[in-house]
């Protein structure tokens, strides 16, 4: 079959599984008729029931179906009606599989009735997964219509819609109910979530603006209600670009932290910078939920990579205590305001001053934070994407012979010289040095906080604008110039030092207050190129978020962190 016909039936195939009753009435609105689809436009097709479950967080579905106060299978029900819902307006599924959730629900409930107890700490939670994850009964394409049918492109393996990947085995484990695949772009090399089946899928919050990438379809479905926790993955960026964009909180753990054995991936063996898995929430408390949970599974008895670390309540203990003790404890922040390479744009220059502000009124202490260079850090981390000339990427078209998504294209369209074994050392080798004269600089602001400690965590931009436009690429680039990357880099610098990081929703845009700078004098041609491609009638409702950075396996301590200035947050009025 034609790749076209192929994409064509596989759409269909998966459109097909929604009920005819959660079918929205056609046409479906355009984003010029209906921008924001969140809230209680979604709510307007759901039950008062239903609009209770899906706006509630993990946290407190967990603790209605635990004890028995929800079904399992009205909750699942619930998402999964509002799951339909989100695809038909925002094109974030991949895969559908509805009726093997209510299954696994009304199991988890005849377990509850018969022994009086939950299956496990997530019994009865919805979770939604990326892609990337392998499930029994479903089809892995990653965006690729040459994996239509496959095992990651490669027919008769024997593990076609059999094998599991651990993360998946162990969600089960713990109750959990898994009932949807989310939407990425094909490479999984993109801050826009783009392929050929699905074709483009849109922010939630503002149709015109793009839910983020690679794990787009978990930012566009958690950031319109239906799901409460998912988990995508981050190499460049991938879980917190979305949460940004989509007002959500991610987390980005160390690599080690949490297990990825038996997902698929693109450029599967590069090992300079890992990709790692991570959740994405509407609080943090669902974030810490789900990651306790599977570090109590032992993933490393199952996964060669992963660290031996259960969660560790004494790092979350001691951020509390220097907050709760009364003793004036403070904390330091180190304000990263741009990165030397682009300028954020100025809803993120606001969101910034908002949590400077609310840092301080919160008693604490911020500095201004003067790392090493980024741009120099940058230029080896994205030499990790290129070491097999795009080898991999390219043979994955060709199994169909569709095109690249010009988000793609730019980087990977055009066959380059692969690394030599002796230019990849030299890069990892440049890699541990910056790693380390960034550690050294970190450690030096022990002198500049007045805690007697380095700072505690960096407030950064996650992009420089609060959300991309479709096709970013054309507005960074001029016609014909390569692109020097597939998203600016203020996700990167985190992957290359392998630091845990979580995403803090600030605020939204607001056309009345962030207005354009016209005096901007930008680094280079992209930079201003990025001030350019601001409008702020375009942007005015999209939320706008920011990243607190922590050092490598800080995951608890970055937590403890994003909920106390979240809280702060809540209370604030943009």
């Amino acid at each position: 079959m034609d790749w076209k016909d192929l994409a064509a039936a596989k759409r269909s195939a998966v459109n097909a599984l929604i009920p005819e009753a959660w079918k929205l009435p056609t046409p479906i609105p355009s984003s010029s008729e209906q921008k924001d689809v969140t809230g209680k436009y979604i709510q307007q097709f759901l039950s008062p029931k239903e609009i209770e479950i899906t706006e509630t967080d993990a946290v407190g579905i967990v603790k209605n179906t635990t004890t028995g106060a929800w079904k399992a299978q009205e909750v699942i029900e619930a998402f999964c009606h509002c799951a339909a819902l989100a695809h038909q307006l925002l094109n974030c599924l991949h895969e559908i599989f509805f009726d093997a959730a209510i299954a696994d629900a009304k199991r988890a409930d005849e377990y509850f009735a018969t022994h009086g107890k939950p299956l496990g700490p997530l019994h009865g939670l919805p979770v939604s997964l990326k892609d990337q994850f392998h499930v029994k009964d479903v089809e892995t394409t990653m965006g690729y219509v040459g994996w239509i049918g496959t095992f990651e492109g490669v027919k008769g393996t024997g593990k076609e819609k059999t094998f599991e990947s651990e993360m998946v085995k162990e969600l089960r484990s713990l109750g959990a109910i898994l009932f949807c695949k989310t939407s990425v772009p094909h490479t999984l090399m993109s801050g826009e979530t783009v392929n050929n089946i699905i074709s483009y899928t849109w922010n939630p919050k503002n149709r015109y603006l793009a839910s983020g990438g690679s794990s787009g379809g978990e930012g566009a479905l958690i950031g319109v209600k239906g799901s409460p926790v998912g988990f995508g993955t981050d190499i460049g960026g991938s879980i917190r670009i979305p949460a940004a964009f989509c007002g959500l909180y991610g987390l980005r753990p160390s690599s080690g932290r949490l297990p990825y054995e038996g997902m698929a991936n693109s450029m599967d063996g590069q090992n300079s910078i890992l990709s790692v898995v991570g959740p994405l929430a509407t609080s943090v408390g669902a974030l810490r939920l789900v990651v306790k949970g599977i570090l109590s599974t032992d993933p490393w008895l199952h996964d060669p990579l992963v660290a031996e670390i259960p969660w560790r309540d004494e790092h979350e203990k001691v951020v509390l205590d220097i907050v709760k003790d009364g003793s004036g404890g403070q904390l330091c922040f180190g304000i990263m305001r741009n990165d030397g390479v682009i300028h954020p744009q100025p809803p993120l220059k606001r969101a910034l001053d908002i949590v400077v502000k609310t840092i301080e009124k919160l008693g604490h202490k911020v500095i201004e934070w003067s790392p090493p260079s980024h741009k120099e850090g940058l230029e080896v981390a994205f030499k990790t994407w290129i070491y097999d000339g795009a080898a991999d990427v390219q043979a994955a078209f060709a199994l169909s012979g569709e095109p690249m998504a010009t988000q793609i294209s730019s980087v990977y369209g055009t066959s380059q010289p692969q690394f030599t074994a002796s230019q990849i050392a030299a890069n990892n080798v440049a890699k541990r040095q910056f790693q380390k004269s960034y550690m050294e600089y970190w450690n030096s602001t022990a002198s500049l906080t007045g805690t007697a400690r380095p700072v505690d965590a960096v407030i950064s931009p996650v992009a420089p604008f609060p959300a991309a436009r479709p096709d970013m690429k054309k507005f960074l680039y001029k016609d014909g110039e390569k692109a020097k990357r597939v998203m600016p880099g203020y996700t990167t610098w985190v992957n290359l030092l392998d630091y845990s990081t979580a995403v803090l929703p600030v605020t939204i845009c607001d056309k009345t207050v962030d207005v354009k700078d016209t005096a901007f004098k930008g680094f280079s041609d992209e930079d201003e190129r990025v001030n350019e491609a601001y409008d702020p009638e375009l942007y005015d409702g999209a939320h706008v978020a920011v990243q607190v950075v922590g050092r490598k396996f800080q995951e608890e301590k970055v937590l403890a962190l994003a909920e106390i200035l979240g809280d702060a947050l809540g209370k604030h009025v943009a």
